[in-house]
């Protein structure tokens, strides 16, 4: 079609674009990392390709709760719109915080509401709060959705930098004067997607005072935080005294009850901003199916099942860790989530030397079939997911021996 004709293209709005909108689209890393994944196993195809950058489980969600959704599924009375949720998720979820976090001061009524999983809800937040030019403090690196929404309401981000010798805890206290007159929401994410870091009560009691020294609300994804292991307990933003007066918690089934393409989860925390995000999301969505939200209430009366998970990721990341330190890797297993963060080598001796994480990521694809996402926001790191398809441990061991064999080919200069 002539250019001149096709109004379409003129028509797109500025924060997808504009007028440039699919012209000079950028490929972000996740496509790359999915194009060259399809070169190589052209190239190799009868090699394994060993998928350490998938960010979900790998296993079915619990047969219990499959079972409930089963049933629940042919009631005649769940066939209809959930709106803004039942009752039923509201007080597991409550139970559910209790139980694993010792938050026992929500009222499912009015501090909880269900989400189609995290995602939603933090696309929806910036709908309730961010006017232009209002400043959204995000970590960097970090899931980016919530920054992402932030500017297409015409507001601004601004990145705090994870860094290793702050034990990847943003540093609050680098904010000037002017960007906290402006700022709004402070994201925070522990477990933590990238890097496996985990915060304790300390952190997040600093993290109440400075929101409320600086009027801000503080969104804490709490996506992994039952997903901890060895000494470390669960430990919810909420549990902290003065926690429900300045933010919300965001929680998912997706990764603590491998329920990811389920779309399930709940916001919990002051009543205010449950209550604007309720209304924002009255207006976006009619609900999660009424039989998954039942089958979730009963997940969330099972935490064992996390227990169990948690216990099978620990058992990975020791395998993981111990290899890629045999390697020669600078890495520290976390202690929760499934992530594994580290710098990438310099070099490899008689072989390429490497710039970023992204030529290190694309060198372990394109030499040794092992996929992992790669991140230069704050340093040049990869991320090695422990997720890998492996049924049972001896597949474990067998994935992991494999690792190890391919990696040893390489002498990795660090």
């Amino acid at each position: 079609m002539d250019m001149s004709t096709d109004y379409i293209q003129q028509l797109f709005a500025d924060r997808l674009g504009g007028k440039q909108f699919g012209l000079n689209e950028e490929i972000y890393k996740f496509e790359r990392i999915k194009r060259v994944k399809k070169e190589v196993l052209l190239a190799n195809p009868l090699m394994e390709l060993i998928d350490l950058g998938v960010g979900e489980p790998d296993a079915m969600a619990d047969k219990a709760v499959v079972k409930i959704l089963e049933d629940e599924a042919k009631k005649l009375e769940n066939r209809m719109y959930a709106d803004n949720g039942i009752v039923e998720l509201k007080h597991a979820a409550a139970k559910y915080m209790k139980h694993v976090f010792g938050v026992n001061n929500l009222d499912p009524e009015t501090e909880i509401n269900h989400s189609i999983g995290s995602k939603s809800a933090l696309a929806m937040i910036p709908t309730a709060f961010i006017n232009p030019g209002d400043i959204t403090l995000m970590p960097s690196p970090c899931y980016p959705i919530l920054g992402t929404h932030t500017e297409y309401y015409g507001g601004e981000v601004v990145h705090l930098p994870l860094l290793e010798e702050n034990a990847f805890l943003p540093k609050l206290d680098s904010l000037s004067e002017g960007i906290l007159k402006k700022a709004k929401l402070l994201y925070l994410n522990y477990p933590n997607n990238p890097t496996g870091a985990v915060a304790n009560a300390k952190f997040f009691e600093e993290v109440v005072q400075f929101a409320k020294k600086n009027q801000l609300i503080v969104v804490h994804d709490a996506s992994y935080a039952a997903l901890v292991f060895d000494d470390e307990k669960p430990l919810s933003f909420l549990s902290v005294p003065g926690a429900k007066e300045v933010g919300i918690e965001l929680h998912s089934l997706s990764k603590s009850f491998n329920m990811t393409g389920w779309r399930i989860g709940f916001i919990a925390g002051n009543s205010k901003l449950v209550n604007a995000i309720k209304t924002v999301k009255d207006t976006i969505d009619s609900g999660q199916f009424i039989a998954i939200q039942k089958a979730a209430a009963f997940a969330l009366s099972q935490p064992e099942i996390t227990e169990l998970t948690a216990a099978k990721y620990s058992r990975r990341h020791d395998h993981l860790t111990k290899v890629l330190s045999e390697c020669g890797f600078n890495v520290k297993k976390p202690n929760g989530a499934f992530f594994l963060y580290t710098k990438i080598p310099k070099a490899v001796a008689d072989g390429p030397q490497f710039k970023s994480a992204e030529e290190f990521s694309q060198y372990l694809l394109r030499e040794h079939l092992i996929s992992s996402v790669p991140w230069d926001d704050a340093g040049h790191y990869v991320r090695f997911s422990v997720t890998f398809q492996a049924n049972g441990v001896e597949e474990e061991q067998r994935v992991i021996t494999e690792i190890k064999a391919r990696l040893s080919t390489s002498k990795f200069i660090f």
